[in-house]
């Protein structure tokens, strides 16, 4: 495919629209130095020199959507709290709706990263896990009951923490149907999963596990182009989805479809600095592409540069305009 048939394969994005549905979370981090160990315990001490709030899990899927120029909405659950309150704010100055955020009994999930000369030190983690209450789960499926025709895609980022539980994901499948049947239009729904709540996600379009949880959801060892497509036709079959990416670190990606060739797409990182919410630039962009119009392949292409970009970033990052150009300038399929 030529670059100028890709650039426009993006240039929709700016038409897409995909609702992100998942587990929401703050994106803490703690910048520093760390030049002597405490005398208290064999630890480094590290000075504080800034700290940074960002969108995390989820609506940090939203943030890519956004930075990579196409148009989104979120659906989670945040607490009653500072932090609830925090990616309100984050929200909106996306411009983005907010009318998807339902504010739980729960406290807003928090992960604070401690990051010393470009290196984490630690990371801490404030949540708490389990499936919603009656009253947050009314509330989040009022909300895609009313809004779901309004995208071109559904995106479900899990993170396990409670939020894609059997009975949304069995709501939301019955709501994908019948907005196909009435609309005549496909509507996708990408997945990335939990291997935990692997069987929520039955007859997806594209579900996205890395390398290792596709292990876990499989039994199987990956250790060669074998092994990774016995993988793959796994879960493929197991979930009854029409394809599989499995994403791979610095051995870029894989994606089988109902052809059952695998075809596998190199990393285009240079340098991995830091993988954190690279997962979620993937699915931002496969979905995306997918909204836009694109094929599954094109869009695993465009998804795999786009992730190039971040592991070159440290901390929870996202492609920029400039970078998905850049991305597209150098992109092949």
């Amino acid at each position: 495919m030529s670059d100028h048939m890709l650039r426009e394969r993006v240039d929709r994005f700016a038409d897409a629209r995909v609702l992100v549905v998942g587990d929401i979370i703050v994106d803490h981090f703690l910048w520093g130095a760390a030049t002597r160990i405490s005398p208290e315990a064999p630890v480094p001490v590290v000075n504080v020199q800034r700290e940074e709030l960002l969108l995390g899990g989820s609506a940090n899927v939203l943030r890519n959507i956004v930075s990579l120029g196409g148009h989104g909405a979120l659906c989670g659950i945040i607490g009653q709290d500072v932090m609830g309150d925090k990616v309100l704010e984050l929200v909106a100055k996306l411009g983005v709706s907010t009318d998807g955020l339902v504010a739980g009994q729960r406290p807003t999930t928090v992960k604070t990263r401690v990051v010393a000369q470009g290196q984490q030190v630690v990371r801490f983690d404030r949540e708490q896990t389990g499936s919603p209450s009656r009253s947050s789960l009314e509330a989040l499926l009022h909300y895609l009951e009313g809004h779901l025709h309004l995208f071109d895609a559904v995106m479900v980022s899990d993170y396990a923490k409670g939020m894609v539980s059997e009975q949304l994901m069995t709501r939301l499948h019955q709501l994908l149907r019948t907005a196909r049947e009435r609309e005549q239009r496909p509507l996708p729904l990408i997945v990335d999963p939990k291997p935990v709540n692997m069987h929520h996600f039955i007859g997806a379009t594209v579900i996205t596990p890395n390398h290792h949880e596709a292990m876990q959801m499989t039994g199987i060892r990956i250790a060669d182009e074998s092994s990774l497509l016995a993988a793959a036709r796994h879960i493929r079959d197991d979930i009854n989805c029409d394809a599989v990416l499995i994403t791979r670190g610095e051995a870029g990606m894989a994606l089988l479809q109902a052809d059952d060739r695998l075809v596998t797409i190199p990393t285009m990182a240079k340098e991995v600095y830091d993988v954190t919410g690279a997962g979620d630039t993937v699915a931002a962009t496969l979905a995306l592409g997918l909204a836009a119009g694109s094929t599954m392949h094109e869009a695993a292409v465009l998804a795999n540069h786009a992730a190039g970009f971040v592991v070159g970033k440290i901390g929870t990052a996202c492609v920029t305009p400039a970078e998905r150009t850049a991305a597209i300038t150098t992109a092949t399929i």
